[in-house]
C-alpha cells in the first residue's frame, strides 16, 4: 500500500500538471464555478512545482537547494508585502497572500519548465 501511494505522489511531483487537471476538474464539479475552479487548481499546482523544481534540481546537480528555495520563497513574501503596503497603506493579508501565492506560481512555473529543458539538454549531451 505504501507504494503505491509513494508511486502516486512521485507521479504528481514529476508531472504536477496532472494535478492541476485533476485538481481542476475536482474543484468544477465541486464547485460549478471555472473561475474558482482554476484558482483552486493553480493553489494546488503551486505547491506542486515547488516540489517539483526541488526533485529536479536534485535530479541535474545531484544536491539540495531545498534552503535556496525556501529563501526565494521568504524573500517574495517579504517583497510582496512591502510593495502592497507602499501601494495601499496597509496590509490586506488575505490579498497578500492570494497575490504572492499567484507570484511562486509564475515563478516556479518557468523554474520548472527551464529545468527540464537544461535537464534534457544535459542528458542528451552526456551521451556523446
Amino acid at each position: 500500500m505504501a507504494s503505491i501511494f509513494s508511486t502516486i505522489i512521485a507521479i504528481f511531483v514529476m508531472i504536477p500538471f496532472l494535478g492541476y487537471f485533476i485538481s481542476f476538474i475536482l474543484a468544477k464539479e465541486i464547485l460549478k464555478s471555472h473561475r474558482r475552479a482554476v484558482h483552486i487548481a493553480i493553489d494546488i499546482t503551486t505547491f506542486l512545482l515547488i516540489v517539483s523544481v526541488h526533485f529536479i534540481v536534485i535530479a541535474i546537480w545531484r544536491t539540495s537547494y531545498l534552503w535556496l528555495i525556501f529563501i526565494v520563497i521568504c524573500s517574495i513574501g517579504v517583497l510582496f508585502a512591502v510593495m502592497y503596503w507602499k501601494a495601499k497603506g496597509e496590509i490586506d493579508y488575505p490579498k497578500v497572500l492570494r497575490g504572492f501565492w499567484r507570484v511562486n506560481f509564475l515563478l516556479f512555473f518557468t523554474a520548472y519548465i527551464t529545468l527540464m529543458i537544461t535537464g534534457l539538454v544535459l542528458r542528451i549531451l552526456e551521451l556523446y
